[in-house]
């Protein structure tokens, strides 16, 4: 069966002028059907689908106006193309706040004519068949690029084209290259995974220059230095379990009110709060925070916010103090963990102008992760990765982290720098593990005695001090999740392969949670 013809209505009470046009278009593989008046015209658009319409601005009895308006009542998404006869501005705005779709000057040539339609009709198609072939352009470049032993430079590279692809694919819903993408992106993440187990340890006991930015050197790298210069508030956001895309759709938003500069660094393993946002915060490898004050490092056998994030503000204060920096007044932290909290923040934060630095953390993406993995209502709104992105957007939009860095934004010579501790990997493939019953419960890394796993999902840590982990016992090992994998235990295996599958998690070794955005925004006030 052919194609059906774009369907175009052309109105002017001079149309046999323009009978050539219509030939021309006819020929280009539209069909076009002609009318003398608005009258005629509104008829036919409410007996037949269009996909296009010509609209003539002065006619005698309905005029081009009066007709538009009628038209946008029957059906507002229909595109309609005025001409005129009449450069007049006042026109022009009337002919725009009437929702008219472009104009053309008389007289018109068809080949102006020709490309409207292309325009309107064509373009969401031409501009698929060019993002198609510009993926596979890319898909060649990211494969040759993966067979020449990336560095962590390129490993950065290689991520942000694979984000910025499955955005680009979000818009494009019909180029069919979804998946394609995501085996790549599989694939990318096997041989990263790879990469980060055989250099990581080399990397944190490194002494040269030339090895990733880690969680412990990104306050003191990219906060810091605005603080001593101090022309203005600094703040420092960390919003939890914060992916690039994710921050890519906050950014788009955010470039209105701030001038934005972005860099890169990688977490620290395992890519969990307690450990990756502590060493944000402290400085510091998790092990030797655990040494040098280990009243700030509990050992509790749960790794969660309560009993493993308690003191983040005073970790913050210990690197001000050796580092030396000196506050004009006292250091404000705050730490946003549900939507009453983060309003009253927003309707304070103008009071803070005066405010030499303040940290503040933003939980809602980690709450979201999480819930997702326990909410049919989630999973039913953000099923892919793709919805995850829009639901991330929807948040940000209408929340109060929004309004309060548009509040920052006012605020002279402000600072906002703006980054996370971790990221997180849709879970697509279980892991059998074993182990005793004091292991923790993460299912994207665990601790414990007599831990075991296929060395193809996980890194096993035998020794914690390879990854400057702590100890917490003689005999504790721990492991890491690889690529997508995670960790299910033999007990009632089925049922829990099942629940945890298709969530979002972090802890473990992947592009999504590792390689973090860190963002300086300076306002435009």
């Amino acid at each position: 069966m052919s194609p059906r013809r774009n369907k175009i209505l052309w109105v002017d009470d001079e149309i046999e002028l323009l009978r050539s046009h219509v030939i021309f278009l006819n020929e280009k593989g539209y069909e076009v059907q002609t009318v003398t008046n608005g009258e005629d015209a509104i008829d036919e658009i409410k007996n037949e689908n269009y996909d296009l319409i010509f609209l003539d601005e002065m006619m005698p009895g309905l005029g081009g106006l009066e007709t538009l308006a009628q038209i946008k009542e029957i059906n507002p998404a229909l595109p309609v193309v005025m001409i005129t006869k009449s450069e007049e501005e006042t026109l022009m705005h009337e002919a725009i706040g009437s929702k008219i779709s472009d104009y053309l000057i008389k007289p018109v040539l068809p080949s102006q004519v020709l490309m409207v339609c292309k325009k309107f009709l064509e373009s969401s198609k031409i501009s698929d068949e060019y993002v198609a072939k510009d993926y596979l352009e890319a898909f060649n470049e990211i494969t040759e690029r993966l067979m020449q032993n990336p560095d962590y430079n390129d490993w950065i590279e290689i991520y942000s084209k694979l984000v910025n692809w499955d955005m680009e694919l979000d818009e494009h819903p019909e180029v069919d290259l979804r998946q394609t993408l995501n085996d790549q992106r599989k694939e990318c993440n096997k041989e990263f995974s790879k990469y980060v187990e055989k250099n990581f340890s080399d990397w944190i006991y490194s002494t040269k220059e030339d090895v990733p930015d880690f969680s412990p050197s990104i306050t003191e790298k990219y906060v810091f230095p605005h603080i001593v210069e101090h022309k203005g508030p600094v703040f420092y956001f960390v919003i939890d379990c914060l992916r690039l895309d994710q921050w890519l759709m906050m950014e788009k938003v955010l470039r209105n009110f701030f001038r934005i500069e972005k860099d890169y660094y990688y977490s620290i393993l395992p890519t969990s709060t307690p450990y990756a946002r502590n060493a944000l915060f402290a400085g510091l490898y998790p092990s030797e925070i655990e040494k040098n004050y280990p009243e700030l490092w509990t050992s509790d056998n749960e790794d969660d916010e309560r009993s493993m994030n308690k003191y983040e503000k005073d970790l913050l204060q210990l690197l001000l103090d050796r580092k030396r920096i000196k506050l004009d007044n006292e250091m404000k932290f705050m730490k946003i963990i549900d939507p009453d909290v983060g309003r009253s923040f927003e309707n304070n934060i103008a009071s803070h102008k005066k405010t030499h630095f303040m940290a503040v953390v933003v939980n809602f993406l980690d709450m979201i992760a999480h819930g997702r993995s326990d909410s049919e209502i989630l999973k039913e709104i953000a099923p892919d990765e793709s919805a995850y992105r829009s639901l991330t957007n929807s948040w940000f939009l209408h929340s109060s982290l929004l309004g309060t860095l548009k509040t920052i934004a006012t605020m002279p010579k402000a600072k906002v720098i703006i980054t996370t501790d971790h990221g997180s990997i849709r879970a697509l493939r279980g892991a059998k593990v074993l182990g005793d019953r004091e292991a923790s419960a993460n299912l994207r890394f665990k601790y414990g005695r007599n831990l075991k796993v296929d060395d193809k999902h996980a890194v096993y840590i035998k020794n914690p001090s390879d990854y400057k982990l702590p100890k917490r016992g003689v005999t504790i090992n721990y492991i890491i999740a690889k690529e997508d994998y995670y960790f299910v235990y033999p007990t009632d295996y089925h049922k829990y392969l099942s629940h945890y599958k298709d969530s979002f998690q972090h802890g473990g070794i992947s592009m999504e949670e590792m390689i973090l955005p860190v963002i300086t925004m300076e306002s435009r006030a």
